[in-house]
């Protein structure tokens, strides 16, 4: 009975024990957790700048805001601003959007100073390859964002309005405001319009490819998946790229764009294949844009959406106020857009179109470029 009861006795101790480094390790936690929260932003020790930012994603596309650690952007204006970064502040774009701090898909966000006076903020867009004119889905979530960080005036119920000065122009995003939270946004367009259609271009290994450009902000291609043998929904994404690439690139050099408004603006940005289902349904049609480096959208793309609502309208396909459910062939993840005025943009019948969707946070970080560091500057795998 003795041996039996020492060793009930030992392991009873050994119990013991490890229950009381488990609640040693359970108290350490706490504590931990206490002082990450109290000590929220701060750094380990490090050399060099600190940029901050804000992660949110909207329809599954990423999009960083920046806080502070830019230094100032000057120009008098945001087309101007955008000239700057490019020419004197492009490696921040790279430290923030490339990795190892990003990825080849991060898309990004600057908040400057517009000189327009009926805007809340001027913005400014990066992506892998540089800077863009118009961003829907950052529109979305800075729409929200700007709420919530009180960049705007008292927030109203059921929508704030907040001004968003794009380089394409002034776009007006509608907050859904409730009980102190935010929710889904819409935004209103600057004039968008059907550039061309039925462009016949010379794609290598494709021959001839029928193609329509419209403008959403921005310039794209459209052209169905299916001329090219694939599904926009079930088609791998690398095959999907490589034959939006391949129009990209076609376009770019077979067309030549302009913008009534400024040079800045005439641009290809990307293509844009589709489920070829053009016509007005109350089922969603989906598609994959396809910009800058060969950079996949994630979202079913806020000024792609903006540049097929005008394509379709230009095409008598859709009429004012009839709303289309857009579809990311990558995600899932839903737009509506809709017509909803007649306009001009210089030569051009135009319309301003509504797109709307929902944002969501997925963090905060502070990011350093520590001296030794000969990665810093960032870099990309392809």
């Amino acid at each position: 009975m003795l041996p039996h009861s020492s060793s009930m006795a030992g392991t009873g101790m050994r119990s013991r024990t490890r229950r009381s480094r488990a609640s040693q390790t359970a108290q350490w936690v706490a504590r931990l957790s206490m002082q990450a929260m109290e000590e929220l932003m701060e750094l380990p020790p490090h050399e060099g700048s600190v940029l901050s930012v804000v992660d949110m994603h909207t329809g599954g596309e990423p999009l960083r805001i920046i806080l502070s650690g830019y230094p100032e952007v000057k120009g008098e204006g945001v087309l101007s601003k955008r000239r700057y970064v490019r020419q004197y502040l492009d490696y921040l774009r790279r430290v923030l959007m490339f990795e190892p701090r990003g990825h080849y898909d991060m898309y990004g966000a600057l908040i400057v100073e517009s000189e327009i006076p009926e805007a809340d903020l001027g913005v400014l867009f990066m992506h892998n390859e540089g800077y863009s004119t118009m961003c829907g889905h950052a529109v979305i979530a800075l729409g929200r964002f700007a709420v919530d960080y009180k960049l705007v005036q008292e927030p109203r119920s059921p929508e704030t309005q907040v001004n968003i000065h794009c380089p394409c122009g002034l776009v007006k995003a509608f907050v859904e405001y409730s009980n102190g939270k935010t929710g889904g946004v819409r935004f209103h367009s600057v004039p968008a319009f059907a550039f061309a259609t039925d462009v016949i271009v010379a794609v290598p290994g494709h021959d001839e490819v029928t193609v329509d450009i419209s403008y959403g902000g921005a310039f794209y291609a459209f052209v169905s998946a299916e001329r090219f043998g694939l599904d926009i929904n079930k088609s791998k994404t690398r095959d999907l790229v490589d034959a939006a690439t391949a129009v990209t690139n076609s376009v770019k050099s077979q067309v030549k764009l302009h913008h009534p408004t400024s040079e800045d603006l005439a641009f290809l940005y990307g293509t844009i294949l589709t489920d070829g289902k053009d016509a007005y349904s109350q089922e969603p049609t989906a598609n994959m844009c396809v910009f800058a480096d060969a950079q996949v959208d994630r979202s079913p793309t806020g000024s792609g959406v903006t540049a097929r609502v005008a394509l379709q309208y230009h095409k008598g396909l859709i009429q004012l106020n009839q709303t289309r459910t857009f579809q990311s062939g990558a995600t899932g993840s839903q737009f509506t857009g809709k017509a909803v005025q007649e306009t001009t943009c210089g030569d051009f019948k135009a319309v301003v179109v509504e797109v709307a969707g929902r944002a969501h946070y997925t963090g905060v970080a502070s990011f350093v470029q520590e001296s030794d560091d000969k990665l810093k500057l960032g870099f990309l795998l392809k």
